[in-house]
C-alpha cells in the first residue's frame, strides 16, 4: 500500500473512514420522530426501518445486535436513539454509549412525540458540531474492517469481478485487516470448500452448524436449494444452479483461512477473514456486516445491482461490459477488460486496491452520490 489512508480514529480506538451523526429508532412507530429530527438538522442521517415490536427471543436480541452494532460503528462520530419506551431504548443508547462517542436517548411516552423531537434536535446540533471538528489523521490498513457480498450475478461474476476481489481480500488479509463474508444459502454446493480453510476444527464446527441450520430451516419450508436457481436475474445471467453460484461466490474470499464463524451482527474477536451468517438478500447482508464493524463493501455484480447502506459505503465492481455501460452511474469499478484480455487479473486488482484507497480517503462511492441508503433489518420470527 503506497498511499497514506486517512480516517476517524474514535474513542475506543476503533477507526471510520466517514463521520455521520445518526439518529436511530428503537423502533418502527418512531421512524418519524427520527426523520424529522434529522430533516430539521443538516449533518444527520436518520435510519428507519420496519420492526422492534413484539419481538422476542433470538429475534429481539438480533434487533438489538443490529442496531447497537450500527451506532457502535466507527463510521458513526454520536447517536441519537429515540424509542416509543425508555427501558429499550436506554439500552441501545448504553450499549453504544461503552464506545465512548456522544450518545442521547430520548423516549416519547410521558413527553410526547413533538417536545421529543424539540429535545432531540438540540442535541442532535450539538452532536454535528462536535462531528465536524472532528479531523481525519493517518491510520493503517490493519485497523480497518471491510465486508464482501455478490448480487444480480452471472458468468462475468465468476470469470472477472470475483476473482479480482479475492485476490483483493487476501492482500487486505496480509495487511492485518479484518473481512466478513456470509451468505449462508448461497455457498450451498461449495460449503465444504469452506470447511477445508476454518482455521481449526472448533471454527469449522461452528461454520458447519451455522451452515445445516441455515439450510434445514429452508428445507423445512418444502424448498431444496440443491440442483437449483433461486433467482431471475442468475438465470438470466447464465448460472444454472445454486452449485454454479457457490463457486463465484466463494472466489471473492480468496484464500486465507477462516479464522472465526459469527452470528448475524456479531462484532469480531479475531482479525483475518471472518464468515458472518447472513441472508443473500443485498440490504439485510450488509447492515448485518456493518453492525458487525465494517466500515466499507466491496459488491461484485454481473446483471447490475444498485444497493447502498446509509453507514458503510458501498464499492461495486462488475465485468460485464454491458452493465458497465448501461448502468454506469452504479458502477465503481470496470473490470471487463480481464474478458477482454485488456488486463490481467494484477491490474484489475490494482485497479480495485486504488479506488478503495481513494474511498477510505473520503472520495464518494457511487451509491453514495445517488443517495442509496437502503437499511434493511434481518427478521427471524413472527411477532408475538
Amino acid at each position: 500500500m503506497k498511499q497514506q489512508l486517512y480516517g476517524y480514529r474514535r474513542p475506543d480506538g476503533s477507526v471510520g473512514i466517514r463521520n455521520y451523526v445518526a439518529i436511530i429508532p428503537v423502533d418502527d412507530i418512531s421512524n418519524a420522530a427520527c426523520e424529522a429530527v434529522a430533516n430539521k438538522i443538516q449533518g444527520t442521517i436518520a435510519l428507519p426501518h420496519p420492526y422492534g415490536r413484539l419481538q422476542y427471543g433470538e429475534d429481539l436480541e438480533l434487533h438489538f445486535r443490529t442496531l447497537i452494532g450500527t451506532g457502535r460503528n466507527a463510521n458513526v462520530a454520536a447517536v441519537i436513539v429515540i424509542g416509543i419506551e425508555e427501558k429499550w431504548a436506554k439500552r441501545i443508547a448504553d450499549g453504544i454509549a461503552s464506545t465512548g462517542k456522544p450518545v442521547a436517548m430520548f423516549s416519547i411516552e410521558g413527553q410526547g412525540e413533538l417536545e421529543t423531537v424539540r429535545q432531540a434536535s438540540w442535541k442532535a446540533q450539538e452532536f454535528v458540531q462536535y462531528a465536524t471538528e472532528i479531523k481525519r489523521e493517518p491510520i493503517e490498513l490493519s485497523e480497518l474492517k471491510f465486508s464482501i457480498k455478490c448480487g444480480e450475478s452471472d458468468t462475468t461474476t465468476g470469470l472477472a469481478s470475483c476473482p479480482t476481489l479475492g485476490q483483493l481480500v487476501d492482500r487486505l488479509v496480509d495487511a492485518g485487516s479484518t473481512v466478513f463474508f456470509g451468505e449462508t444459502s448461497e455457498l450451498t454446493g461449495g460449503e465444504h470448500l469452506i470447511a477445508a480453510r476454518c482455521a481449526n476444527d472448533q471454527v469449522r464446527d461452528k461454520f458447519m452448524h451455522i451452515y445445516h441450520a441455515y439450510v434445514e430451516q429452508i428445507a423445512s419450508q418444502g424448498v431444496d436449494l440443491l440442483g437449483s436457481q433461486p433467482t431471475e436475474g442468475n438465470i438470466a445471467g447464465g448460472l444454472s444452479t445454486i452449485e454454479e453460484k457457490a463457486m463465484g461466490n466463494i472466489e471473492k474470499t480468496g484464500t486465507k483461512p477462516v479464522v472465526d464463524a459469527l452470528k448475524p451482527a456479531e462484532a469480531p474477536t479475531e482479525k483475518g477473514l471472518n464468515f458472518m451468517d447472513t441472508s443473500s438478500a443485498a440490504a439485510e447482508c450488509i447492515t448485518l456486516m456493518c453492525a458487525g464493524g465494517a466500515v466499507l463493501h466491496f459488491f461484485p455484480t454481473g446483471q447490475g445491482n444498485i444497493v447502498g447502506n446509509p453507514i458503510e459505503p458501498v464499492i461495486k465492481i462488475t465485468g460485464n461490459p454491458k452493465t458497465a455501460k448501461a448502468m454506469k452511474e452504479h458502477i465503481d469499478v470496470d473490470v471487463s477488460g480481464l474478458l477482454s484480455h485488456e488486463m490481467n487479473l494484477q491490474e484489475a486488482t490494482n485497479l480495485l486496491e486504488d479506488v478503495m484507497v481513494r474511498t477510505i480517503n473520503g472520495r464518494f462511492t457511487v451509491a453514495e452520490t445517488l443517495g442509496h441508503k437502503e437499511f434493511v433489518l434481518t427478521r427471524l420470527y413472527p411477532s408475538a
